[in-house]
């Protein structure tokens, strides 16, 4: 979403900066911006379909030799096992492909299988449970409307570095600026001092899963002392009275101790917020990776609702994209069916993958043969990643659409990389659904694509057609069906999608297309958020549910953890959280020098106090053992992290044999997910709690030489 301009000569790119013309990202650019030239010189990237041979080396193959054996060996699969043998995995980069996002949902229809997963699930599932039970469609996230609001309270997230995770929001140092400019307040409530908080009015450090606490503790104010003020949403808003007693029983006082946050911290917290001109509440991975993720989710939007913050300017508003999702996209349903072995729900089609190594390893009917895996490394970003590592060894078949030879995409069998992000289109789909500004930008490709590859799109094309023709006349079909998209094109859909979408008048109307979108290079501004509400609802009575019985059900639970908690970690035990990098994107940007040289930075955030307690100091190596396993790592004391929590930053552990990152392997680091556990998750939604893992510190005896 950040505009670049790039100078090129050839096939060598010269130079990328911000594009200071873009009326969105203004000039902003991030070092993974940067870094997209190293991706697309990067010489382990794979440019043509590789099979593994039995000697575990790779032989180059052609790309119908890969089309025909993928699909038959799925096929194959699915004949001998049944249809949900076989699963897929789409990793984080896939939303960035408007490709992908365009024909991977065929493709998985195509293979008729439930065992369908992604990363959402080990990152913003709550979010999406939470806004289908009370807006009526998961995918209708509510935005903060970050450059009016005047009260900007900041939840387990960190868009300093981010720009804004599920809020696209290039450049936030600067929007934050403005924000205290203005006047305005920014809080920041983490058990960090992350580098937002570094810029906060506030920051207020919170014990890792207890935000739901501190949030139900604000409500219990906000209703006691008579400041709920829904203003005009008070006409399409149900369960006020509902969710006013369920917070009646956790004011202030009795949840200081388990969030760490004091009782008049909390109540001048909820007062302010309540008293503020245009106020926002952001939550985000933080709370979602939690065990109580949904539930957070949940108060997060009922505190800006009952504030009559939601759909205001300043508050949380719903963008309006050029391409509108909502339309293309289930609405979503939770637990239609669920997991074979733990029971753990779907949503909207997709199982949590905290139960994808367990339906790998475990015999019996349903059990997953062979895997697809997209853009993804489930390995290093989904939990007990050494279970899962081993999981996929036990595989019968198992292929990759992929750019690298990485941790998870060793074990396949076959692997096809699509062109990279300078050699197609781009159009960011999902993230002007997402962002803080109403825009719309399409980037041609800088590149042509190199002799004999495949875009994404037509990878998954492909497969599906093989995949689809299963008699003579499916495979006629198929056949028309291969014609027509390959004959629009990616420009063809999104033309369509454009003139029939919220700005356009159609196939003859003289609304948006996207032949005025590319005239006009830098990107159109459309405006400002503004109010959608109640029209944009997809409830069936398009009114808000602010208690739905899906959610509040689980205030049981909460209950229960609250009176068995003492309000303080042990001296053995700490809680394990991660840690967001400027400089890093989960694991797949890290084969860029220019991203990962410098000083270490896959290094343990331990506290003074919880240092001096165990006798380690800075430099040190220290085993982080937890039930599912044990890394060593590095410590770095600092009292960024409150007492009794301990921090590694996530997406490395580059040091397993067979990967092909020559970069990467030389800054290995170790993987945070080799200690979190797959058994603790939302109960909810299912979305792992990597977040507030309990572990324990031994100190490693250094070594003789």
């Amino acid at each position: 979403m950040c505009g670049l301009e790039i100078v090129a000569r050839g096939d060598e790119i010269l130079r990328i900066e911000g594009d200071r013309q873009d009326p969105f990202s203004q000039g902003y650019i991030c070092p993974k911006g940067v870094a997209l030239q190293d991706l697309h010189a990067d010489p382990n990237r794979l440019r043509h379909p590789v099979r593994r041979t039995p000697s575990g080396d790779w032989e180059r193959i052609s790309w119908e030799t890969a089309f025909d054996e993928v699909a038959t060996r799925l096929r194959d699969i699915q004949t001998r096992h049944g249809r949900d043998a076989v699963a897929t995995y789409q990793g984080n980069p896939a939303v960035h492909n408007f490709g992908t996002v365009l024909s991977f949902p065929s493709f998985a229809r195509t293979l008729k299988t439930k065992n369908i997963y992604s990363a959402s699930s080990v990152d913003q599932l709550p979010h999406m449970v939470a806004a289908h039970a009370m807006f009526g469609h998961g995918l209708l996230l509510p935005v903060p409307d970050i450059d009016r609001a005047s009260f900007f309270l900041v939840m387990g997230a960190n868009p300093v570095v981010s720009n804004g995770s599920l809020m696209t929001a290039p450049g936030m140092s600067r929007r934050l600026e403005a924000l205290r400019r203005r006047g305005g307040r920014l809080v920041v409530i983490d058990p960090r001092r992350t580098e937002t908080a570094e810029m906060a009015d506030q920051h207020l450090f919170i014990r890792p899963g207890t935000d739901a606490y501190l949030l139900l503790a604000m409500l219990q104010v906000l209703f006691a002392e008579g400041r709920v003020k829904l203003g005009r949403l008070a006409s399409f808003v149900d369960g006020v009275e509902k969710l006013a007693d369920i917070v009646r029983d956790f004011p202030p006082a009795r949840v200081a101790a388990v969030t760490g946050v004091a009782a008049p911290t909390i109540e001048a917290l909820a007062r302010d917020f309540a008293a503020a001109p245009a106020a926002v509440c952001y939550g985000r991975v933080g709370l979602s990776i939690q065990t109580f993720g949904t539930t957070a989710q949940w108060l997060v939007n009922a505190l800006n609702i009952v504030t009559g913050n939601l759909d205001r300017e300043g508050g949380a508003m719903f963008p309006k994209a050029a391409l509108d999702p909502l339309e293309r996209f289930t609405a979503g349903h939770l637990g239609a069916w669920k997991s074979r072995v733990r029971g753990l729900p779907e949503f909207a089609g997709e199982l949590p993958v905290a139960a994808l190594a367990e339906e790998i390893l475990t015999p019996g009917k349903g059990q997953i043969r062979a895997l697809v895996t997209i853009a993804g490394n489930p390995v290093l970003s989904t939990p007990n990643g050494k279970r899962l590592d081993a999981a996929l060894a036990t595989l019968e078949f198992m292929a990759a659409v992929d750019i690298y030879i990485n941790e998870t995409t060793r074990h396949a069998h076959i692997i096809l990389p699509p062109t990279g992000s300078l050699e197609h289109e781009n159009y960011a789909a999902i993230f002007h659904h997402l962002a803080a500004r109403n825009t719309v930008k399409y980037s041609p490709a800088l590149f042509a694509p190199a002799e004999d590859t495949r875009h994404d799109w037509q990878i998954f094309l492909e497969l599906e057609t093989r995949l689809a023709s299963r008699t003579p006349f499916e495979a006629v079909q198929a056949q028309l069906r291969r014609g027509v998209r390959m004959g629009l094109g990616v420009d063809g859909m999104l033309d369509l999608a454009f003139r029939f979408g919220p700005y356009g008048t159609g196939l003859f109307g003289d609304g948006l297309t996207l032949a005025k979108v590319k005239a006009s290079v830098h990107g159109v501004d459309l405006g400002p958020l503004r109010p959608a509400l109640p029209g944009r609802l997809w409830t069936k009575n398009k009114r808000i549910d602010l208690a739905p019985e899906l959610l509040t059900r689980d205030i049981t639970r909460v209950k229960a953890r609250l009176a068995e908690a003492d309000g303080a970690p042990s001296n053995d035990d700490l809680l394990l959280i991660g840690r967001r990098q400027l400089r890093s994107n989960n694991s797949w940007m890290h084969n860029s020098e220019r991203l990962v040289r410098g000083k270490a930075r896959c290094t343990l955030l331990v506290n003074p106090e919880d240092a001096r307690r165990r006798g380690v100091r800075s430099g040190e190596m220290v085993k982080i053992v937890s039930r599912a396993g044990e890394i060593v790592a590095p410590v770095e004391i600092s009292d960024e992290v409150m007492t009794g929590v301990v921090s590694l930053p996530h997406g490395w552990g580059h040091d397993r044999p067979g990967i092909r990152l020559d970069v990467a392997r030389r800054y290995p680091g170790v993987s945070l997910n080799d200690v979190t556990d797959e058994r603790l998750v939302d109960e909810v939604s299912g979305n792992a709690a990597l977040s507030g893992v309990p572990a324990r510190l031994e100190r490693v005896a250094p070594d003789p030489r």
